[in-house]
Order: C-alpha cells, then sequence, then structure tokens
C-alpha cells in the first residue's frame, strides 16, 4: 500500500496505514473494523475516555494501562487491543480518531466503496439510512458506506460530508443564513 497518497499522509495515515496492511495480512480487515466501531463508541459516550484520550496530562504508561483495562471489558480483539497500545505508548493517542476514519477510508477504498460522514441532529431509523445510501449511490455511482453522528446542535436535517463535498441541509445552517439575510436586510 502506498503511503504517499494524501490519505495517508501524516502521524494518523502512517499509523493507520499499518493497521490496514497487518489486518489485510491477518485477513482481519471486517474484526478490526467492528473492533474500532466499539473503540469510536467509547469515545463518543463516555467524556473520561474522551480526556484519557486527548489530554497530554496522563502519562503513556497511564494511557496504556487504563486502554488495556477498557479494551478488555469491551472485548476487542487483539490486534486493535495491541494496536491502540503502541499508540498510546507512542503518545500518539490524541490522533486516534483520526486514525478510525483514514483506516475506514482505506478499508473503503480497498472495497470500491466512498465514505460518507452523516450528521443528525437525532439517529436515523434503519429505513432513513438505507434511503440516504441509495441517494449516494445513484449520485457517486459506487457503494456507500455511513459513519453516522449524532449532533443535537444541528436542530434538524443532515449534514453530510463524502471527501471533499459537504451538503449541509441542517436547520442551524438554514437559520444562521436567515439571520445573516435578515440582519443585511435591516
Amino acid at each position: 500500500m502506498a503511503t504517499d497518497d494524501a490519505v495517508t499522509g501524516g502521524v494518523a495515515g502512517r499509523y493507520a496505514s499499518a493497521l490496514f496492511e497487518l489486518a489485510q495480512e491477518r485477513n482481519e480487515l471486517d474484526q478490526v473494523n467492528q473492533d474500532l466501531g466499539k473503540f469510536q463508541g467509547l469515545l463518543d459516550g463516555s467524556e473520561d475516555m474522551s480526556r484519557l484520550v486527548k489530554s497530554p496530562a496522563f502519562s503513556a504508561e497511564e494511557q496504556e494501562r487504563a486502554l488495556g483495562a477498557v479494551m478488555d471489558w469491551a472485548a476487542v480483539g487483539a490486534t486493535t487491543n495491541n494496536f491502540l497500545k503502541v499508540v498510546a505508548r507512542n503518545r500518539r493517542l490524541f490522533a486516534a480518531e483520526d486514525m478510525i476514519k483514514t483506516f475506514r477510508s482505506l478499508l473503503a477504498s480497498h472495497r470500491g466503496e466512498v465514505v460518507a460522514e452523516v450528521k443528525s441532529a437525532i439517529a436515523l431509523s434503519d429505513t432513513q439510512l438505507a434511503a440516504l445510501k441509495e441517494k449516494l449511490k445513484a449520485s457517486f455511482g459506487k457503494d456507500v458506506r455511513l459513519d453516522t453522528k449524532v449532533d443535537p446542535s444541528l436542530l434538524g436535517g443532515l449534514v453530510v460530508k463524502i471527501g471533499s463535498r459537504m451538503i449541509d441541509s441542517s436547520l442551524r445552517t438554514k437559520l444562521t443564513n436567515l439571520q445573516v439575510v435578515l440582519k443585511g436586510a435591516g
């Protein structure tokens, strides 16, 4: 796998590429992707976990020890568990979310898919997700994998990002635009 690609540049890209190659070699791409999803869920769901990962106040040993305990509790596989411990040991845990995004981009590219980051004010139903997938597939001509996040500050609507393209139909943006127009008219 070439590491001079724009996706794999930087610290996160190098680590994600190494994990991707290792998972591919071990035939564990799906397992590692699933484990990274568990880890991302823990980050999204716990301020303490997010603080552990992002704060420079914790030593590498503290991060590695705490991370090991959490990963064992979450039943994360050995490859991902060891990878995250190495990341912690090397003081790069702050970039873990970017590593996950890059790994998923590499996996999607490997599978001939595109990744769409979708933010919504509330969790989308399976029916809504399937409809969104079909619309995006029709627009981009490729299978689409959705990475979804809930962001209540959007108030309503969606923000969809695929590569460098972004579609923002959130109520927050519409209200902000209306506010700008009204200020200009007065």
